[in-house]
C-alpha cells in the first residue's frame, strides 16, 4: 500500500527528513554504489577512487566508513543480505521446485551477488555478523537443494551452484546491459546442464563449505 493509502487509514505520515539528513542518507547511497562500482572494477583501489566516483568530498566518505576494510565489509554484507532473502523467496515459492529453483537463479544473476566474492573475498577480516549471515545463507541453500536435488544431475553438489553463479558472474563486456542479457543466456545452458536427463556422473568431488569459507579468511 502506497503513502496515499495510509494517511487515507488515518496513520500518521513519516516526517520528513532534514537536509542535512536527507543529504547524509544520499551521500551514503551514492558512497556505497560508488564502491561497488570502483572496487568491482579494481579491489585494489584506493577508498579516496571511491569518493571521487561518488562526487563527496573524501571527509563525508570518513565519517560513514573509517576504512576501506570496513566499506568493503559493508559492500559483502549488503551482497550477502541479498543473497538470503532471494533464498528465503525461493523457499516460500509454492510453484513447482525446478521453475521455482530456475527463476532464483536468474535473479541472483541479475542482482549480481556473486560478482562480490568474485572480487572481495580474502581482502579483509569478517566481521561476527558477517560470519553469522553467511552460516545463515548456508543453512537456507542447503534448505533449497534438498528440494531440487533430486531433479539435478548425479554428483551436483550445493556449492555447485555458488560456483556456478561465480562462472557466470565472470562474463563481462563493456556495455552493461549487454553483459547482463548474455549472463542469463549462459546460465540457461548451465541450467539445462545441471537437470537430470541420464547424465553421467561428475568427475571429482562437489566443493565443500570450508573450502568455499575459506575463501574470505584474508
Amino acid at each position: 500500500m502506497g503513502p496515499r493509502g495510509a494517511a487515507d487509514k488515518g496513520q500518521p505520515a513519516a516526517p520528513p527528513r532534514s537536509g542535512r539528513r536527507a543529504q547524509a542518507v544520499l551521500n551514503d547511497t551514492r558512497i556505497l554504489e560508488s564502491a561497488r562500482a570502483v572496487f568491482l572494477a579494481d579491489p585494489g583501489a584506493p577508498i579516496a577512487a571511491v569518493a571521487t566516483h561518488a562526487g563527496v568530498g573524501i571527509s563525508a566518505l570518513y565519517s560513514r566508513y573509517g576504512s576501506k576494510e570496513e566499506l568493503l565489509r559493508k559492500l559483502s554484507l549488503d551482497g550477502l543480505q541479498e543473497f538470503v532473502d532471494e533464498t528465503k523467496a525461493a523457499l516460500a515459492d509454492s510453484r513447482d521446485p525446478w521453475t521455482a529453483f530456475a527463476d532464483y537463479m536468474r535473479r541472483l544473476v541479475d542482482a549480481d551477488t556473486s560478482s562480490l566474492t568474485l572480487a572481495l573475498a580474502g581482502r579483509f577480516t569478517p566481521t561476527p555478523e558477517l560470519i553469522g549471515l553467511a552460516e545463515r545463507a548456508h543453512e537456507l541453500s542447503n534448505r533449497l537443494f534438498e528440494r531440487v536435488k533430486g531433479l539435478l544431475r548425479p554428483g551436483v553438489g550445493v556449492h555447485d551452484l555458488g560456483l556456478t553463479l561465480e562462472m557466470v558472474a565472470a562474463v563481462k563486456l563493456a556495455d552493461r546491459d549487454r553483459t547482463m542479457r548474455l549472463r542469463q543466456r549462459c546460465l540457461t545452458i548451465i541450467l539445462d546442464g545441471l537437470r537430470a536427463h541420464d547424465r553421467e556422473p561428475l568427475p571429482q568431488d562437489a566443493p565443500t563449505w570450508a573450502e568455499i569459507s575459506q575463501r574470505w579468511v584474508p
